[in-house]
């Protein structure tokens, strides 16, 4: 992805999230030259902040996720003895109309998808096998905590204020309908550099062509430009 585009569409995003009257941290308008001096180990380590990607299929409109993570724990430090931090994780995205976001489920991460705004969200769903194929089994998956029972490949369609709980090892695939669609995840500790498993062989981080300077920062320039 160009650099230029990515620009366009975190201040496009920034648009939707205001008239959405969904406010973000100051430090998420932070240019590249703001963070100097700044105590920022946490936002860094823990990978918060803009993050987006078109699942290296070159087609973001089509096949593409915008999101930035308000919160986050550090998986690796809650894996070892005697260390402490945040358990949980919090994400707000923006979702296109028809913008796919592939089949994928998480080894570690329980969920909890919402539609916050907008549009509505359709979700499709299947079980994964030992072999983490589609499961041709039935699920029963929560909907603002009540069960609801989907077959293989089936949807489920969130109209906003509404809500899934995904537990692991759920393949799940979504995009957005009657319009541009804001939406929540709170869940246990992410990290996407491990804990993605596509159907499909895909990228979870985009490459960039540097046409032109960050305007901000995505959770991938931090190694650059922070350290």
């Amino acid at each position: 992805m160009k650099r230029s585009e990515i620009n366009r569409l975190i201040d496009e995003a920034i648009d939707f999230m205001n008239k959405m009257n969904f406010h973000l941290p100051k430090w998420a308008f932070w240019q590249p030259e703001d963070w100097e001096g700044k105590k920022a180990d946490e936002i860094a380590e823990n990978m918060l902040g803009w993050d987006l990607t078109d699942f290296g299929r070159g087609n973001f409109e089509k096949h593409g996720l915008l999101l930035f993570t308000l919160r986050n724990g550090n998986l690796k430090k809650l894996q070892r003895a005697n260390q402490k931090d945040k358990s949980y994780a919090e994400k707000i995205m923006i979702v296109k109309v028809n913008q796919e976001t592939p089949f994928h489920f998480h080894w570690t991460k329980m969920e909890d998808i919402i539609n916050r705004a907008g549009g509505k969200l359709v979700i499709e769903l299947y079980g994964s096998t030992d072999k983490e194929g589609f499961s041709d089994e039935p699920i029963v998956v929560k909907i603002d905590s009540i069960p609801r029972e989907v077959a293989p490949g089936g949807k489920v369609i969130l109209e906003p204020g509404e809500s899934i709980c995904l537990e692991q090892g759920v393949y799940h695939r979504f995009y957005a309908i009657d319009g541009q669609t804001l939406v929540g995840e709170v869940s246990s500790v992410n990290d996407d550099n491990t804990d993605n498993r596509f159907y499909e062989k895909l990228g979870r981080f985009p490459e960039i062509e540097p046409d032109e300077k960050p305007k901000y920062l995505l959770v991938t320039d931090y190694k650059e430009y922070l350290y």
